[in-house]
């Protein structure tokens, strides 16, 4: 009776354990999706706005045009710098800092980008005329600012990039004249072998005269046996890389 009480016990256990897990990741996969739906809409809402800010810079002269194409540059700027630290940062750990003066900058951008927008509304045209080389001159030091750093970030990773290359380069230099030494090495290796090979046969009519000796020693009617020793497997001429020669054909 305990045991079966414990076997139930368990198996609750269990099943309370999978469903907790199973809550979990349904909380977690809901989390992501609103997350996706919210970046998704976000970027919907940044490319609705850029467009109309572009039509506005374009078709409209004048204080209108001149705070679209303000507003357009500033985003535009900011968002390059942003893209290109956020990315080079996964493979140069020290761009955090310099994602931090970003941060503290995007601030800034943020702020006027918001009094841009709110002067796009302001009906008092002079007011906001005599406004803009006060506002252009804050804009161009926020771009200013967002491009040094972009293109600090870009010249560091092609630098990088560079020396590696350069690195990789001479590596493979030293490794090409190893190879090439070690084929010289090699074929003179085979040729000093097959010479010495060569050195160490007899001459040719030594042999002819030991059989004519042994042929004086031995029995009538019997040819004789020379030991196996003297009698040794002809050496083989050819190299190993050389092809064997095709046998003559009858017709």
């Amino acid at each position: 009776m305990e045991a079966g009480a414990l076997i139930i016990i368990f198996a609750l256990l269990v099943l309370f354990a999978f469903l907790g897990l199973g809550a979990w990741a349904t909380v977690k996969a809901v989390g992501a999706a609103k997350r996706g739906v919210d970046r998704t809409i976000t970027q919907a809402r940044r490319t609705v706005e850029d467009t109309a800010l572009r039509a506005k810079s374009f078709g409209q002269v004048g204080v209108a045009g001149a705070l679209a194409q303000l507003r357009l540059d500033l985003r535009t700027s900011m968002r390059a710098t942003q893209q290109a630290l956020y990315q080079g940062v996964q493979a140069d750990a020290s761009l955090k800092e310099s994602i931090g003066l970003f941060e503290r900058l995007s601030a800034h951008g943020y702020e006027l980008d918001d009094e841009l927008k709110r002067l796009e509304l302001e009906p008092d045209r002079g007011r906001i005329g005599a406004m803009l080389p006060e506002l252009k001159e804050r804009t161009a030091k926020i771009t200013e600012a967002a491009d040094s750093l972009r293109w600090a970030a870009r010249d560091r990773a092609r630098r990088f990039a560079e020396d590696d290359l350069s690195a990789l380069s001479a590596q493979i230099e030293v490794e090409s004249g190893a190879l090439r030494d070690w084929s010289r090495e090699s074929v003179d290796e085979l040729a000093a072998a097959a010479a010495a090979w060569d050195a160490q046969q007899p001459p040719a009519g030594s042999a002819g005269s030991a059989g004519r000796s042994g042929s004086a020693g031995s029995p009538a009617g019997r040819a004789p046996e020379p030991p196996a020793a003297l009698n040794p497997k002809p050496p083989q001429t050819g190299y190993p890389w050389q092809k064997a020669p095709r046998p003559e054909t009858t017709t």
